[in-house]
């Protein structure tokens, strides 16, 4: 163990990794996203302790040092760590990366170099931005903290600490001479300038210069306080303060060397600019670039002599990034750039004071939901409608999903229920005259119709303008021929793919490509009639499916097992290019996106892989012209760093819904704002208020998505997976590790599951090496079994930096076994891991309750601590309200004192409870928002509009669970009935532990939902009912006869209910129900055919319906409702029949004295003359 200590006092605990020493510097934090290799190697970090907060320290190992271009290392800045100490939040102990040759522990031993891990990197950070850059010492445990002096490295020369003393060329064949200036030089710069053709000289510090031995003048960075480099400053001076001076380019450290070198002051930041996302606008034309910086010293604009300007301008802290002069070949800038102003400017982009604003915009939706497209087109267009409203345009929706908050009154200003077709959307513009339309948030669905009512004619006879992205933009990436053109034009590479139109040419390209090959449909969703083909017959197979879904199909060269990469991007109509978030999948290539498990940040690139790709976006995008945002998938060779472009999707998707909420950068409402000609520089970051949006964010956190298949809702469908998409949901979990996300994420998917459980399926190799849906539990229970993980590797190709991440958990898992018989010898830090590991209370239990392992817990005082999601990572301040819960820290980056109302979502989407629930939480927030509460939203889903930061007072995107800490904390009351069947669930454990619940009494929902209870209930009040008794015994059904309902309590949408026809049925669909009820009794009854079925919402206060609205299925009863088509006012059901419904409905109401919504639905034999029976009820909305 070590300590680090601050200047003030402040301590800093962790686990001492690399060399044991003791060293003292100054502590300063890069947010940047990845090159831990290159920071560290970094001469400009000379003395300094170095904090990066990026959660991915070691993932990918230390190469081994190898010569590239020019004689220079391939993988380092320089000969050494220059850094005196690294400190982070973990380190990975088993790299995984193909260039791999140690470990960042063994690399900093090797060098000398001590590191601390465990440290709450995001407190310190804050610390720095607060206070300052502070001097710092790290101390190992046994070492007397006075033995370890203070050292302040702004007092002495750093530069010629880190200068070359001797002179170096770099001969080219070109005749081009280039000197440059050793002040602390990365090797990176070296190899630009060569690349360039220069014939580079490389002198000391010190070296005196002439004119007449160099064409021009390359000045590098370095550390330290540039006044002490008095000698360079004078020699500097020497040949640039005369008449025809050589250009000179100066960079870092060169910039401020050159600033003085004419007469300039410099001056100490109070922390710095250091990482890989400082955005730069330039002088002349505004334009913005994300440059990599590291430096501590800035120049003053303010003292720039005559004939001086400032180049380039901080977009954050507005401080000079950069001078030039005004008729001389003289520049230099905190950053590299490749060169001046005549090439700085993009040729396509117009005046943003020419844009003409459009008065009135259409907005097109996705329709009803289904696989692939879903809950996030919801989101994404209530961002665009609110981005809109803010610019005071007027808006019309086409949209029929009635379950929506984008379709609810007061967002648009009109909106159409109808379909989404070409013919219906020219009405609705023939009636409206709208001037401008967006195409880009509605799924795949809008944007068919809305190339189709381009080739129509329809948009330019109505003189109304695609805002955004171009319909030929959209074009291009949709028509694989095309796309692949467009790719070998700027020497891009898709896989080897072709098109084909019938089943003759599809065969015919397969044999040309090679088998294996993948089928996808063109203009499709979800990988819709999608998958692998191994020969001509599964080929075939394939290829007459996909037609019925498509005119044209592509055959792609199979690429299985390679990582697949994505990476959000957003450009404005000036060209100003960003990147917003990178994922990983930790399934490998095969699986469809909408299927696999994702990670953000990814985990396993290097420096140079995730720079690769970055770039590769930027140019692909800027090529197809796309305004807006969009996102590029890439196949990413496991052994080289070789790649194909996949596709890129040229409007918003699942995935930018999820990248919105992993980095807390509104994609949609930002892309809704570039659509209106919007320069993204001028758009400000929402999160700070203060920070331009022109930025890529910095994550200190990992997300982990999980999707959610309801397959066992199906009979005979297979539970594989693959190219094509069959799950219905998925879940986004956020923690300071990837353990604890990964284990959240698994049990916000399936309430029942408590984490990385071994015991929910058996081990099976041919499920590994054939991924289905629960797989990820065949790999816990192979981890058990004691498969390795190079064995795990060769069956699933999941990277094996993930499957050792698995095995923490699994090796905990057994030590906590080892406990089982006595939790109270557990000792506290076995107890800290596993919550630092993800592990739940429940799931630490094993043979002990939850509340003694919550107990025992909080008797430790082994608390969670509240994190906010900031997008910079705390570089700076920030008052936003998006938080979660970790273990993995010290401090609370917020207070608690105002008392909230608590609103619980619904979580994941599933068969039965999806985007209606959505909008009772939203709706249920803006009311209480309104009546002037202050409102916390707890939920998990990304693709809602209630995980929205903005829509309530504070966001906990975390787990809905009895655990949830944040429900110990001061509040005026949590409300249950917004949230579907999830908050139902765990109704009564909160009351026992004197949780206040607003709405109906816990007790009552318990009557409500456990089955014995309520029918038990219905018989007391003389409420008609089919025969019913609780299982006990089979007897009953011959008692009654079949077919008979079986309905276990406190489910969901019908889940494992059955109608058995036959004892077999019944012992089947029994079997079923228990499982998924097993805390609840399971009730059956006689099943009514031939029977109506009416379907009644009411909202009730203390017990007295306030209203009612009654539906008639027009099916009989045995469809389930969500199934069912209802007709509302309904058609065939007389006065005195509406009265008995409203008799029932007040009786219950008053009964269970329900306090909000409910439901229930009521069944009458046709010829009953209006006898109901009761069915089914439920206490939510």
């Amino acid at each position: 163990m070590a300590t680090l200590i601050l200047e003030d006092g402040t301590t800093f605990k962790g686990r001492l990794f690399g060399a044991n020493a003791s060293v003292s510097g100054e502590v300063v934090f890069q947010t940047g996203m990845v090159g831990y290799p290159e920071a560290l190697t970094d001469p400009s970090y000379m003395c300094q302790i170095l904090t990066l907060t990026y959660p991915l320290q070691g993932n990918y190992g230390i190469p081994q040092d190898e010569e590239s271009d020019f004689g220079l290392s391939k993988w380092f800045e320089s000969s050494k760590i220059h850094a005196a100490a690294l400190i982070v939040g973990e380190v990975s102990q088993n790299p995984s990366h193909w260039s791999s040759a140690m470990s960042l522990d063994q690399w900093l031993k090797e060098q000398g170099i001590p590191g601390l891990e465990g440290v709450d990197t995001r407190r310190l950070t804050k610390k720095i931005r607060e206070k300052g850059t502070m001097l710092g010492k790290l101390v190992v445990d046994g070492t007397p903290e006075a033995n370890v002096p203070f050292d302040n490295p702004d007092q002495r020369n750093l530069v010629k600490e880190v200068s070359m003393k001797v002179r170096l060329v770099r001969q080219m064949p070109n005749p081009s001479q280039d000197v440059t200036v050793d002040c602390g030089i990365k090797y990176n710069q070296i190899r630009c300038l060569c690349q360039r053709g220069a014939c580079v000289t490389v002198v000391p510090w010190d070296h005196p210069l002439d004119s007449t031995d160099f064409d021009g003048l390359f000045i590098s960075n370095g550390p330290g306080d540039p006044q002490f480099c008095t000698e360079t400053i004078d020699n500097v001076r020497k040949v640039v303060c005369v008449d025809n001076p050589k250009p000179v380019f100066g960079i870092c450290l060169g910039n401020q060397l050159l600033s003085l070198a004419i007469g300039a002051k410099t001056y100490k930041m109070k922390y710095g600019n250091r990482g890989h996302n400082q955005p730069c606008i330039h002088k002349g034309t505004d334009r913005c670039f994300i440059t990599s910086q590291n430096h501590g010293f800035a120049v003053d604009p303010l003292t720039l002599p005559q004939g001086w300007d400032v180049l380039f301008t901080n977009a954050n802290d507005q401080t000079s990034e950069g001078i030039v002069h005004n008729t001389k070949h003289i520049f230099s800038c905190f950053f590299y750039i490749k060169t001046l102003t005549e090439h700085l400017t993009y040729p396509g982009s117009t005046n943003p004071e020419e844009f003409v604003r459009p008065r009135k915009v259409l907005i097109l939706g996705s329709g009803g939901l289904s696989i692939g497209q879903a809950g996030e087109f919801d989101y994404s267009g209530s961002q665009a409608i609110k981005a809109l409203k803010e610019e005071n345009i007027q808006t019309v929706l086409i949209n029929p999903n009635i379950a929506t908050v984008q379709t609810s009154k007061g967002l648009a200003d009109k909106v159409y229920f109808l379909p989404l077709t070409p013919e219906y959307v020219t009405q609705v513009i023939k009636n409206e005259r709208p001037d401008g339309v967006l195409l880009t948030f509605g799924g795949q669905t809008a944007l068919n119709c809305g190339v189709q009512l381009t080739k129509r004619g329809v948009l330019k006879k109505y003189a109304v303008r695609v805002l955004g992205t171009p319909v030929a933009s959209i074009e291009m990436t949709e028509d694989r021929k095309i796309f692949v053109e467009k790719m070998e034009e700027i020497n891009e590479h898709v896989a080897p793919s072709e098109a084909a139109v019938s089943v003759e040419q599809a065969v015919a390209a397969a044999e040309r490509i090679g088998y294996p090959v993948l089928v996808r449909s063109a203009f499709a969703l979800g990988g819709l009639g999608s998958g692998f083909a191994n020969n001509r017959e599964e080929l075939a197979s394939l290829v007459t499916s996909a037609f019925a879904h498509t005119s044209q199909v592509l055959v792609d060269k199979s690429l299985k097992g390679w990582k697949e990469i994505e990476y959000e991007v957003v450009r404005d109509a000036y060209d100003n290019c960003i990147t917003v978030c990178n994922m990983e999948n930790i399934d490998p290539l095969g699986i469809h996106t909408g299927e696999s498990i994702v990670v953000a940040p990814s985990q396993t690139l290097n420096d140079y892989e995730y720079n690769m790709l970055r770039n590769t976006a930027i140019k692909v995008i800027r090529h197809l012209g796309i305004i807006g945002e969009c996102n590029i998938q890439y196949a990413l060779n496991p052994e080289s760093e070789q790649y194909y472009i996949i596709e890129v999707n040229a409007r918003l998707s699942r995935s930018s819904a999820l990248a919105s909420k992993a980095t807390g950068y509104p994609l949609a409402y930002v892309a809704a704002k570039l659509g209106l000609g919007i320069p993204l520089p001028v758009l400000k970051n929402s999160v700070t208020n203060q920070t331009t949006a022109n930025f890529e964010p910095s994550l200190d956190y990992c997300v982990v998505k999980v999707p959610r298949w309801d397959l066992s809702k199906f009979l005979r469908v297979s539970t594989k997976i693959g190219s094509s998409m069959k799950s219905v949901g998925e879940v986004m979990a956020i923690g300071r590790s990837f353990e604890e996300a990964f284990q959240k994420a698994l049990r916000m998917v399936d309430e029942n599951c408590v984490g990385f459980d071994h015991t929910i399926k058996p081990v099976s190799d041919e499920e590994l090496q054939t991924p289905t849906d629960k797989r990820i539990f065949v790999l816990a229970a192979a981890l058990r079994a004691g498969y390795t993980v190079d064995r795990l590797y060769d069956l699933t190709k999941i990277d094996r930096w993930f499957l050792h991440k698995m095995k923490n958990i699994t090796d905990h898992e057994k030590m906590l076994e080892s406990y089982n018989q006595d939790e109270s010898a557990m000792p506290l830090e076995v107890m800290r891991k596993a919550k630092q590991l993800g592990f739940s209370d429940k799931q630490i239990a094993l043979a002990v309750t939850e509340l003694a392992v919550r107990k025992m817990r909080r008797d430790w005082s082994i608390l969670p601590v509240v994190k906010q999601i900031d997008t910079v990572a705390a570089e700076w301040p920030a008052h936003t309200n998006y938080l979660y819960l970790t273990y993995n820290g010290t401090e609370n980056d917020l207070g608690f004192g105002d008392p909230h109302v608590i609103v619980i979502g619904s979580g994941v989407y599933r068969i039965g409870s999806s985007v209606e629930f959505d909008w009772c939480a939203v709706g249920c927030i803006m009311e209480l928002r309104k009546m002037g509460y202050k409102t916390i939203m707890v939920n998990y889903n990304p693709e809602t509009v209630s995980t929205d930061y903005d829509m309530c007072d504070r966001l906990y995107f975390d787990e809905i669970s009895f655990e949830v800490r944040m429900l110990d904390w001061w509040h005026e009351g949590v409300i249950l009935s917004m949230g579907g069947q999830l908050p139902n669930n765990i109704a009564m454990s909160l009351h026992r532990q004197q949780c206040r619940i607003l709405g109906t009494s816990p007790e009552f929902i318990d009557s409500a939902e456990n089955r014995f209870k309520f029918s038990r209930m219905l018989d007391t009040i003389g409420i008609s009912q089919p025969l019913w008794k609780e299982l006990t015994e089979i007897e009953f059904c011959e008692t009654a006869g079949y077919p008979c309902l079986v309905r276990p309590s406190y489910v969901l949408s019908g889940a494992a209910m059955n109608v058995a026809y036959t004892d077999s049925d019944l012992e089947k669909y029994l079997s079923s129900a228990v499982a998924v009820s097993k805390e609840y009794p399971v009730v059956i009854s006689k099943f009514i055919q031939e029977a109506k079925e009416i379907d009644v919402d009411a909202v009730a206060c203390d017990g007295v319906v306030m209203a009612i609205a009654v539906s008639e299925h027009v099916e009989n009863a045995g469809v389930h409702s969500g199934d069912a088509t209802l007709v509302t006012p309904p058609q065939d059901i007389n006065q005195k029949t509406m009265e008995r419904i409203k008799m029932i409905v007040h009786a219950i109401g008053q009964e269970l004295q329900v306090t909000g919504p409910f439901n229930l639905q009521l069944i009458a034999k046709v010829k009953s003359k209006g006898h109901f029976m009761f069915l089914e009820f439920q206490i939510s909305g």
